[in-house]
């Protein structure tokens, strides 16, 4: 099974992208983030027509999560558990094949001295409280998605840069550390040591160009799901491409 995520920062702005890159990689699973579009304005007809069904927990302008399956997806869950009075759209769960994949939109958290960050932390605790009952089902479980977490000093071009960013502080990378300890595995990191991999690389200043990326976009695993792990790339093509995303996708891939 072949498993993406992508925050493709607008998803009618980049559906063009967006089609042509499933159909140049076929994954079996595509779990987007930053949709900015209610469930209505989705673009559904065009996801139906590539071969995909779509599950959508959509946000006017901000934020939205979905996740496209070529197989039928059961169970499906929108938002996060523990906060009633959270109504932003960051988090959706399915079960495709066997597999749990749970897509989330981790929020930002700047500027840290705001109400931003103090939501960012409370919401990666119910993302730890979620992952432990996940864990218990003893089942392949796939957390994927923009995590806003720079995890290690390698997972950025200039550690100093982001020394007092809520993506790097180390509050953040506690709750990050957290979720490991849990017994959730990083795919990439599981199989890939290298520094200078990133998925992000911001609009401004020539960061494309210059590698001044950061890696913020993860696939966590269940120990069944580690089982099958088989591959986890980077796929930095569709950043150089026209009207490109900021983000670009990850690709795991677990045997069957």
């Amino acid at each position: 099974m072949k498993i993406a995520i992508w925050n493709v920062n607008s998803v009618n702005q980049r559906l063009p992208l967006l089609l042509q890159w499933m159909s140049d990689n076929k994954p079996d699973v595509v779990m987007l983030q930053e949709l900015k579009c209610m469930d209505e304005k989705f673009p559904r007809t065009e996801i139906e027509a590539a071969g995909y069904s779509a599950e959508v927990f959509g946000q006017k302008s901000w934020n939205g999560v979905a996740i496209l399956s070529k197989h039928p997806m059961t169970e499906v869950m929108r938002g996060l558990p523990g906060d009633d009075s959270d109504i932003q759209s960051r988090y959706i769960e399915a079960t495709v094949q066997g597999v749990r994949v749970c897509g989330l939109y981790l929020p930002n958290g700047n500027p840290v001295n705001s109400e931003k960050y103090p939501y960012k932390l409370a919401w990666m605790d119910r993302l730890a409280a979620r992952a432990r009952i996940l864990l218990k089902t003893e089942e392949p479980v796939v957390l994927g998605g923009d995590y806003n977490i720079i995890p290690e000093d390698r997972d950025c071009h200039d550690p100093a840069v982001w020394a007092g960013d809520a993506l790097f502080l180390p509050q953040s990378r506690q709750k990050f550390r957290t979720l490991l300890n849990l017994g959730l595995t990083e795919a990439f990191r599981a199989l890939n040591d290298n520094a200078g991999e990133y998925t992000f690389w911001d609009y401004q200043a020539g960061a494309w160009p210059r590698n001044h990326g950061i890696r913020i976009d993860h696939f966590l695993l269940s120990p069944q799901a580690l089982d099958r792990l088989d591959n986890c790339h980077i796929d930095k093509t569709p950043r150089s491409w026209e009207k490109a995303s900021d983000h670009v996708p990850v690709i795991l891939t677990l045997r069957d």
